[in-house]
């Protein structure tokens, strides 16, 4: 995993698990590596791993089961919360970029429903 120097370490490796969740490579009550086995597998201080790991669990994105470990939330309604956060974040990035390059919204709209047609065939 590259990290972003700008910006929380804790906060890109609680990103990159929500973006998992979203995408399904991490499904519903999938157990996660423990806090030393990913600090080991991607270079991270132990430390910065319980962090995000900690938000997550406020978040209620994971859980932890004392003596057994971390696992994915088994509440399929935060799984569609975090892909409607991620889809909206994604969105507003795309569209702020199409108005930075002075397109209407009437011209974003045209410009969708042509890459959707085309990308239906």
């Amino acid at each position: 995993m590259k990290f972003d120097e700008t910006r929380p370490i804790y906060i890109q490796i609680m990103e990159n698990l929500k973006s998992k969740i979203a995408r399904g490579e991490l499904k519903p009550g999938d157990k996660l590596p423990s806090v030393r086995e990913l600090s080991g597998k991607i270079g991270v201080n132990p430390n910065t791993i319980a962090r995000a790991y900690s938000e997550l669990e406020r978040e209620g994105v994971i859980m932890t089961r004392r003596g057994q470990g971390t696992y994915v939330t088994d509440d399929p309604r935060k799984v569609t919360e975090i892909r409607e956060e991620m889809a909206a974040s994604a969105l507003s990035t795309f569209l702020e970029s199409l108005r930075a390059l002075g397109l209407s919204r009437d011209e974003i709209l045209s410009l969708i429903a042509k890459n959707l047609e085309e990308d239906e065939r």
